[in-house]
C-alpha cells in the first residue's frame, strides 16, 4: 500500500469521531513493531520521529528513510511525522525526505512568536502538501502547561488555528510528557469545548500517562490523534531487561530485540483497538472507509 497522507488517516477519524495511534520511533525495532501491530489490528497509524530522535541519530535521514520504507510496504495504511519539531530546518529536510505531516512546536515562544513562526512553517508546508500540526499550551512535561490550572484556552485555540491555517492542534488538557504511570486526569469538558472551537483535529500528547477508560473518554470528547511514546518503551525496556536476565550469556542483539519488538507489536495493536472506536468496542474501520482510500 502506498504511503499514506497524515490528513487522509486523522481526517477520517475525525469525522468518525474515533481515534488514530500515533506512535514514537526511537530506533528501527520500534517502527517494525508499529507497523506490524497496526497490520495485526488491520488498523492506519501513524510513525513519528522527533527532534530529540533526530539528535540520537545524528541525523534525520537514516531513520527517517527506514520508516518511510516500512510505512509503503504495509499492508495498512502509515503516514510518518515529524514529532516536536522546533527547527525550521528540520521540517525542511523532512518534507524534501517525504513526510506525509511534520508537527512544529514553537510553544516555548510568546503566543505572538508562535503564531508567526507557525503560519510561516504552515505556508512551506501547505505549498509541498505536507499536513501541520502545531501547539497551543505548551505539552510539555513537569511544569509548564501542566502547573495546576493551565491549560489551552478554547477562543485563543479558535484565533490561532484560523491565523496560522494548521491542520491540528495539539493543547493542554492534562496530560504531560514521560509519565511513567497511567493516572493522568484529562479535562474531558475542555476537550469538548476546544475541537468544537477549532474545527480542525485535536492531539493528545502525553497520552503514556493516561490509561485505557481515560483514552475512550478523550476520543469521546473530541480527541482524534493519540501520541503515545514513554508506554511502549516502558514495554520494550522491561522485556529486553527479562530476555538478559533470564540468558545472561547471550550476545546476540537479535535474541533479546526481537522479544522486546514482539512485546511492542502486540500492546500497539491493542491500543489501536481501544482508540479505534469510543465505545472501545475494538470495532474496524472497513478497507472502503475513507483512510483505506489513496489520496
Amino acid at each position: 500500500m502506498p504511503l499514506s497522507p497524515t490528513d487522509a488517516i486523522t481526517g477520517s477519524a475525525y469525522t468518525r469521531r474515533s481515534g488514530v495511534g500515533a506512535f514514537n520511533v526511537v530506533q528501527i525495532e520500534h517502527a517494525q513493531a508499529i507497523v506490524a501491530g497496526a497490520e495485526r489490528a488491520g488498523l492506519p497509524v501513524v510513525l513519528q520521529i522527533s527532534e530529540n530522535t533526530v539528535r540520537y541519530h545524528g541525523s534525520l535521514a537514516p531513520i527517517g528513510l527506514a520508516s518511510l520504507a516500512l510505512a509503503r510496504a504495509a499492508s495498512v495504511p502509515v503516514a510518518v511525522h515529524l514529532d516536536h519539531a522546533e527547527s525550521a530546518e528540520l521540517v525542511h529536510e523532512a518534507v524534501e525526505l517525504g513526510f506525509t505531516s511534520v508537527m512544529f512546536d514553537a510553544s516555548k515562544l510568546p503566543y505572538e512568536q508562535n503564531l508567526a513562526a507557525t503560519r510561516d512553517v504552515t505556508e512551506y508546508c501547505h505549498r509541498a502538501h505536507v499536513w501541520v500540526e502545531a501547539e497551543l499550551g505548551e505539552v510539555g512535561g513537569k511544569d509548564g502547561a501542566h502547573a495546576p490550572g493551565v491549560r489551552t484556552d478554547p477562543e485563543e485555540a479558535r484565533a490561532f488555528v484560523a491565523a496560522t491555517a494548521v491542520d491540528a492542534l495539539a493543547v493542554a488538557v492534562g496530560s504531560s510528557h514521560a509519565m511513567l504511570t497511567r493516572d493522568a486526569v484529562l479535562d474531558l469538558a475542555l476537550i469538548a469545548r476546544l475541537r468544537a472551537a477549532v474545527r480542525v483535529p485535536l492531539v493528545l500528547h502525553g497520552s503514556s500517562g493516561v490509561g485505557d477508560s481515560g483514552l475512550v473518554r478523550a476520543v469521546t470528547a473530541g480527541m482524534t490523534k493519540v501520541n503515545i511514546s514513554t508506554h511502549l518503551n516502558k514495554i520494550f525496556t522491561r522485556t529486553l531487561r527479562d530476555q538478559l536476565d533470564a540468558a545472561p550469556e547471550v550476545v546476540d542483539p537479535r535474541r533479546y530485540l526481537g522479544p522486546a519488538r514482539h512485546a511492542v507489536e502486540s500492546e500497539v495493536a491493542r491500543l489501536l483497538g481501544v482508540l479505534a472506536s469510543p465505545s472501545a468496542s475494538g470495532a474496524r474501520p472497513s478497507p472502503e472507509c475513507p483512510a483505506y482510500q489513496e489520496a
